[in-house]
């Protein structure tokens, strides 16, 4: 593909993100006039201040956080991708979205046998008492599957194990729903549906903080991550350290997983369809154009996925796991048959 057709590419994609933007903010079951939005966001003017507080304390974070969430789950996947060279890889094929399901599960579903108090009824402490039984959760797997990757040369075994630790983390879920009440159990599905309106106040800064360093440090892996597209033979005689760009790039995955899903729930599908959608649409696998790719898109798609959940005139929002379920297991299978087919003509 010619430069000025990925230059018209990443214009497209830039703009539709502006667009999402924009209308993530505007539309909702109350309607708020564009140049109201931007007298809002620059503090000038005389607003409502009802709208004021629906764009500062609803609108505005969600909309932030489905930006980086979604940019970071594509990068997280595109990484997995090309170190397991599967591309059924995910951000939670190794088991660290099982992680923090796993501590928020210890967190909610014992919180009311233990102590007498649910969660979900302590407001604001309860939602940091969740994100941070999720980080918790989340790297203590990842610090297994780091230990474990230094004893372990093959990837596929590696992502086999990860796989297995997600399987025996749901199996711990399993049984502590069976033994909570339901109230307990409700909160705790309701936060596995994923939300981006979970983040909120001062956590927004802190996610986007994070997320501002993680992002950037993941475009310093794009070298590394185009030599393991080589093999580890043609990589190693190349003069890379196989075995440590390995842990650098499936920590680096790892970490942005866990984050994202202790602010925002196990996101599905998003990590694992904009890698593909990006490949189609440019037509390459050459990182230093994907990963600003998958960065780009993957913002897009969530802006959209969040937009659709919060269709204009419904009450509340849909899960976003739905959402992006939907849109994203297409994606996925059109790439796939799309595949199958020139394989077949050529």
């Amino acid at each position: 593909m010619s430069r000025k057709q990925n230059i018209l590419f990443f214009t497209l994609i830039i703009a539709s993100i502006i667009l999402f933007f924009i209308l993530n903010l505007i539309l909702g079951t109350i309607s708020i006039p564009p140049s109201s939005i931007g007298k809002i966001l620059f503090n000038v003017g005389d607003e409502p201040i009802i709208w004021q507080n629906i764009i500062w304390k609803s609108r505005f974070p969600q909309t932030i956080t489905a930006l980086f969430a979604g940019a970071g789950l594509a990068i997280s996947g595109l990484q997995m991708q090309t170190v397991f060279r599967n591309p059924l890889a995910g951000p939670s094929e190794l088991g660290i979205s099982s992680g923090a399901s796993l501590g928020v599960a210890l967190m909610i579903l014992l919180s009311g046998s233990i102590g007498g108090i649910a969660l979900s009824k302590i407001g604001f402490f309860g939602e940091i008492a969740v994100s941070v039984a999720a980080i918790l959760g989340a790297f203590a797997v990842m610090l297994l599957i780091i230990a474990i990757s230094q004893r372990i040369k093959g990837s596929v075994i590696l992502l086999i194990i990860g796989v297995m630790i997600g399987y025996i983390a749901n199996a711990i879920i399993g049984v502590l729903k069976f033994f909570s009440n339901d109230e307990d159990v409700r909160a705790y599905v309701i936060w596995g549906l994923g939300s981006f309106s979970k983040v909120s106040g001062d956590q927004v800064y802190t996610f986007v903080a994070i997320m501002l360093v993680l992002i950037p440090l993941s475009f310093l892996l794009i070298k590394t991550l185009n030599l393991m597209l080589l093999g580890d033979s043609y990589a190693r005689n190349l003069g890379l350290n196989v075995r440590r760009a390995r842990l650098y790039v499936i920590t680096c995955s790892c970490v942005i997983t866990a984050i994202v899903t202790a602010y925002c729930g196990p996101i599905v599908f998003l990590g694992l369809a904009v890698p593909h959608l990006c490949r189609t649409i440019f037509q390459t696998s050459d990182h230093r154009i994907l990963v600003p790719a998958v960065t780009f898109v993957g913002a897009s798609l969530s802006l959209f996925c969040n937009l659709v959940a919060r269709m204009p005139g419904m009450e509340g929002a849909l899960p976003i796991n739905s959402v992006t379920a939907l849109i994203g297991a297409p994606i996925v299978i059109s790439v796939l048959f799309g595949k199958r087919r020139n394989e077949i003509n050529s």
